[in-house]
């Protein structure tokens, strides 16, 4: 089976691997789509999307999955979320993350609610965790953000609460790795069982893996 992670960080923010490279070690998993979602904040988001951008333009055509250049808007406060997420579509982000209240990294209270309301410009809340409220799994369902189940050390420990959230409220979900490292990518089969301990059936693991992957790809490239 295919697999899709829209969560991925190279030497471009915390990143181990060069873009090529994390490409190569996703296509030996069977990948058949990676974004590259370096962290950025005021200081780098021109430089991150320079060089992702500028990798995707120059390698088109000559990789082995589908590419797409993006952010992980990070540690910004929630009054300038919005601000950011246009600034980095204008730069060229195909994909825009914001950095989740997940259980183990301090982003600003208030940070799930800044980035579920951004509809349009934010397609991921990454690792919401615990934090995540009824009422922004209602505005992403409303609004079309995925929420993110994953796969990182801490960060999955809120993965059953926004599965549980996700079903309530109708929000879709998307199993990233938020890699760091070649060691971090999965196959789809680790992947499922990431989903399957986060609560979710075979039905929707299968779903949050490929259904949704597949309508964020469509998305992305209706733009």
């Amino acid at each position: 089976m295919n697999r899709y992670d829209f969560h991925t960080h190279s030497i471009f923010s915390d990143g181990a691997l060069l873009p090529a490279a994390l490409i190569r070690e996703a296509e030996i998993r069977d990948h058949a789509a990676l974004a590259i979602t370096d962290h950025i904040d005021a200081s780098n988001i021109k430089e991150v999307l320079t060089a992702l951008t500028t990798f995707e333009k120059d390698m088109k055509g000559k990789l082995p999955l589908k590419f797409f250049p993006g952010v992980e808007i990070s540690y910004i406060r929630p009054e300038y979320i919005a601000e950011y997420c246009k600034k980095s579509r204008k730069l060229g982000a195909k994909v825009v993350l914001v950095h989740g209240e997940s259980p183990v990294e301090p982003v600003y209270a208030g940070t799930d609610h800044a980035a579920v309301s951004q509809k349009g410009f934010v397609d991921i809340l990454a690792h919401p965790g615990n934090n995540l409220t009824e009422e922004d799994a209602l505005l992403a369902a409303k609004n079309g953000v995925f929420l993110e189940i994953s796969a990182r050390r801490g960060h999955k420990e809120g993965n059953k609460h926004v599965a549980e959230l996700a079903r309530k409220c109708g929000a879709k979900l998307l199993v990233n790795t938020d890699c760091h490292t070649e060691n971090d990518l999965l196959t789809y089969e680790q992947a499922f069982e990431v989903a399957k301990a986060a609560g979710l059936s075979d039905l929707e693991a299968k779903i949050a893996l490929t259904d949704n992957p597949l309508e964020l790809i469509k998305r992305i490239e209706s733009r």
